[in-house]
């Protein structure tokens, strides 16, 4: 890039040299004042020439600072990345360190938790587990001892069982006898009833017979003034001896009637 401005720089230097040539006139003026133009003109376009010549030196000399520069900034980039990454690394690196530590501090703590509490729950486990056999000792012979209770208690209602039964079946051979006795009384008395019954039915029929035998004299007895002569309570119990229903609701006339009635019935 240096030496394309170094001879960019040259050839303009020709170019002015040229252009002065070509402007020098051509009449007018003395040959040595033209010499003298020529040469001012040639002095000055070197003097153009050198500058160009250094501008392009300085030009190559910035170019190849800048390229080292540039070199410069690159390698240094590459090492600020190099550096970057061994510190990201270093970091990474000390944090995983750091993590793993933590965890394993955490992890250390959980499991001491983890084991305080496991022996805290083994220790109550271990209480109610003994309380509970405890309870079921107790139980165990309490039961064995119902048990117990209930076999006696069971030998002792089989036994009044069976005295009950043996009583039952004595009372019962005793309510047969007593029942077929009384059977046999009832029936006599049924009969001797019966015979009573007969025996009222003929006397009450034979009253009624002479009650009305009675009614029907008294009604024919005119000169003491037949039934009428008679009381009211008379009257109703002879009434009611010849069967009349309700007599002592009746007056003196309806019984009179009733029973005037009766005594004309066989």
């Amino acid at each position: 890039m240096a030496d394309s401005a170094t001879a960019g720089a040259l050839d303009r230097g020709r170019k002015v040299g040229a252009a002065v040539i070509d402007a020098a006139p051509v009449g007018g003026d003395s040959v040595e004042i033209r010499m003298r133009r020529a040469q001012d003109a040639t002095e000055q376009a070197r003097e153009a020439e050198d500058r160009a010549v250094e501008a392009a030196r300085e030009s190559k000399a910035l170019a190849d600072r800048a390229r080292q520069v540039d070199e410069r900034g690159r390698a240094r980039v590459k090492d600020v990345d190099r550096e970057i990454s061994r510190h990201v690394q270093q970091r990474v690196a000390e944090a995983q360190k750091a993590a793993e530590e933590f965890v394993k501090r955490e992890r250390q703590a959980a499991e001491a938790d983890a084991e305080e509490q496991r022996q805290e729950v083994q220790e109550e486990v271990n209480t109610e587990s003994e309380e509970a056999q405890r309870d079921a000792e107790a139980s165990r012979e309490r039961a064995e001892e119902l048990v117990e209770d209930a076999t006696e208690a069971l030998a002792e209602a089989r036994r009044l069982a069976d005295e009950a039964a043996e009583a039952a079946r004595s009372a019962a051979e005793e309510a047969k006898r007593q029942a077929q006795q009384l059977a046999s009384e009832a029936e006599q008395q049924a009969r001797d009833a019966e015979a009573r019954v007969k025996a009222t039915e003929k006397i009450r029929e034979h009253s009624v017979a002479a009650a009305k035998q009675t009614a029907r004299q008294l009604d024919r007895d005119t000169t003491n003034g037949g039934l009428k002569s008679y009381k009211k309570p008379e009257l109703v119990e002879l009434a009611a001896s010849v069967g009349i229903k309700q007599p002592t609701s009746m007056t003196k006339g309806e019984l009179v009637d009733a029973l005037t009635k009766a005594a004309r019935k066989r």
